[in-house]
Order: structure tokens, then sequence, then C-alpha cells
């Protein structure tokens, strides 16, 4: 399969995410970075890119400028991926919508509910594919859990727990002006209404959904702001009534000293368990209802034709956080090439995140707000 021609939007110099991207999209061998608007500023933008080596003349001051010349060029890019703050997403992704790129757009979906049903319109009136990174679906212990839930490895599922704690912002890192990340992120004007539960609660909620495949239907939740100062919750507690009737629950903090990337999932359901942590990737526990507990290993014995699928190297080689991301780059770039040749476009995307994750990530965080704020009532979603 030749390269696909891909632009990015963010991710200039100092940007941690944007690196991440970029790594993830070359691991494969699937996509060449030709264009970007990666800063704020033109003059940014073009010193960021000459670091990467890009072309000066597609180099561009803005995502409006960088759309418009790309969708006229006969070599211009076929996706782009936008690694900005979130108050960047809607109109970054419109723009290239709009031009019949295809969007990777890293999440949550947007700052706003009403740019998420802006951003759900666009992508309807688009022929673009439209793709969420929402990695940790793509790790393939992840991948695993879910065809084994789905065969029926834990039965009838009864509680599903999912936690994602850090501790980063246990000082108030975001009042010293030098920590980019920290401020942002704090910022309700450029993150959104979501603290702790908009930018980790997404991923521990999708990630939750994703392998068991249940929808919630309310929640209740406590939230919390402990940095002085802060704006945006920091901590959350978050009860989960899922359709059908399993029960979970979800912790998100950025202020639990001593967790770093703390992703954790457990479910259980009338005829066993399965537990996955980020920070152990490769490995996955099962627990069959009245048997011991098992040890899977990526491509040891036991694996899954659903996470083999999406392993690189033999057992014993840690497989992780940049592969998974490499794994949603190389499925969007198959899904991309299917579409270029007729394929109907949600039928190609197949397992990759897409608008209704988005949106679902959106709903979580309004409903967590709205329940915060209710003394943690319950809230529909």
């Amino acid at each position: 399969m030749t390269r696909i021609r891909l632009g990015m939007v963010g991710g200039g110099s100092g940007a941690f995410i944007g690196g991440v991207h970029r790594i993830a999209a070359r691991l494969d061998g699937r996509f060449d970075l030709v264009a970007g608007a990666l800063s704020s500023t033109p003059a940014k933008s073009k010193a960021s890119g000459a670091e990467l080596g890009l072309d000066p003349d597609r180099c561009y001051g803005s995502f409006a400028e960088m759309a418009k010349a790309e969708a006229a060029r006969p070599d211009g890019i076929e996706a782009v991926a936008i690694v900005t703050p979130n108050h960047m997403h809607y109109p970054a992704a419109r723009a290239f919508l709009e031009a019949g790129i295809h969007v990777i757009c890293d999440k949550p979906l947007t700052a706003t509910d009403e740019e998420a049903e802006a951003m759900a319109q666009a992508v309807a009136g688009s022929g673009a594919l439209f793709i969420l990174t929402h990695n940790y679906t793509g790790y393939p212990m992840v991948r695993q859990a879910r065809a084994m839930v789905a065969e029926g490895a834990v039965g009838q599922i009864r509680v599903v727990q999912v936690e994602y704690p850090q501790d980063w912002l246990t000082d108030p890192v975001e009042q010293a002006g030098d920590n980019k990340q920290a401020e942002w992120r704090t910022d309700p004007a450029r993150s959104g209404a979501g603290g702790s539960v908009g930018d980790i609660g997404t991923h521990a909620y999708n990630l939750a959904c994703f392998v068991t495949g249940l929808a919630a239907e309310s929640l209740a939740a406590d939230l919390q702001s402990f940095g002085p100062g802060r704006q945006l919750d920091d901590n959350a507690h978050v009860l989960l009534r899922f359709a059908g009737g399993a029960r979970g629950m979800l912790w998100s903090s950025q202020v639990a000293p001593g967790n770093e990337n703390g992703l954790r999932l457990r479910i259980y359901g009338d005829r066993g368990g399965l537990e996955w942590a980020q920070e152990q990737p490769n490995a996955l526990w099962h627990t069959p209802h009245g048997e011991p507990t098992r040890l899977i290993r990526r491509n040891g014995s036991g694996a899954h034709p659903a996470g083999t699928a999406v392993s690189r190297i033999p057992a014993g080689h840690p497989e992780g956080y940049l592969e998974a991301f490499a794994t949603l780059y190389s499925e969007a770039a198959e899904a991309i090439r299917a579409v270029q040749q007729g394929t109907d476009r949600d039928t190609a995307r197949g397992l990759l995140p897409g608008i209704e994750d988005g949106m679902a990530g959106m709903r979580f965080i309004a409903a967590c707000v709205a329940s915060s704020r209710r003394d943690a009532a319950w809230t529909a979603l």
C-alpha cells in the first residue's frame, strides 16, 4: 500500500501528543507527514516545520490556509491529524472535512456540547472519515478482552470497575507558567467543562464500553478540584448504571501521588472475571468462576486472534503505548484506502473509534458535571 500523505494541525515544538502521533503514524510505514499548521502563529509553525524537515512552502500559518491550499494541490494531503487543545478540534476538523480530507482527531471530541453537535453534523455532511484516537482500544490484550467478553468468557456482566489515576497535578503546576500541558488542560476555555473526567475519565469510560459492549444509561458523579485555585475537577468518583442491569464504578484522578498512568479495567460476570492494567499491557488476567486465575500473555499460550492480529513482535518483548497508537493509525490507513476504493466509510472504519464514540464521551462529561452540581444526583446519559 502506498503511503498516505498526512498533515498535522498542532503538535509543534514542545508539544507532547503531537510527537506521539508522528511516531505512531511512522511506525508501520503507512503515512508520510508532508504538511502542517503546527503552532498558533505562522513563525512558530514554520520553525516547528523546519525542525521536522517539512517543505517550508507546506508549513502553514493557520489550519484554514492549510486546508484550502492542500485541497487544491494534486499531491495534497489525504488525511490530517488534529492534535491541538480541545477548543480547536471542531474548527480545524470542520475545515478539513469540508475539503474532503480524512480527519484523525485527538480526544475528547470538542470543548463544548454545542461544538460536538456541530462536529457530528460536519461529519455527516462529509464523505471523509472521522477517527478519534482513543488509543487504549489498540492494545492487543484489550482487543483480546473484548473478544473474550463477546464470546461469553465472563458470562452475563454484573460489575464493571475502571480507574485512571495519575499524580502530575498534585501540586498547582499550572500556576508556574512553564507547563503548557497543565495550563491548557486546567483552563475551561481551552479544555472544556471537564478536567480529569474530560482528559482521562473519557479514556476510562470509552475503554469500559469498548471491552464490554455495554452502554451506560445513567450516572452519579462526585467531582472535586483539590488544587488551590483550580477551576476544573482533578478527581472524580462516578457510579454507572449500564443497559441490561450491570453496575459500574469509575475513578479518575490527577492528584493521586504514586500513580503515573494507572488505567485499569476489571469486569465481573456470572461465569468469571477479567482484569487488565495499562502499565502491564501485555498481561490479561482471566478467572473462570470456581477455577484458578489464569495469566494470558500477549502472543503467548491462550492468545486470541483478535489480539495477535494487532501484535507486532513475539511474546516476551514489551509492546505498549506507542504501538497501540500505531495500531489505530495502521487501521486508519486501511480504512482510508478502502473508502477511496468505494467501501462505505462506516464499514471501512471497523473497530476504530469515530464520531459516535466522541459524542458518547461528551455526554459522559456533561452528565458528570451536571450530576456533581446536584450533589451527585443520578443523571441520564
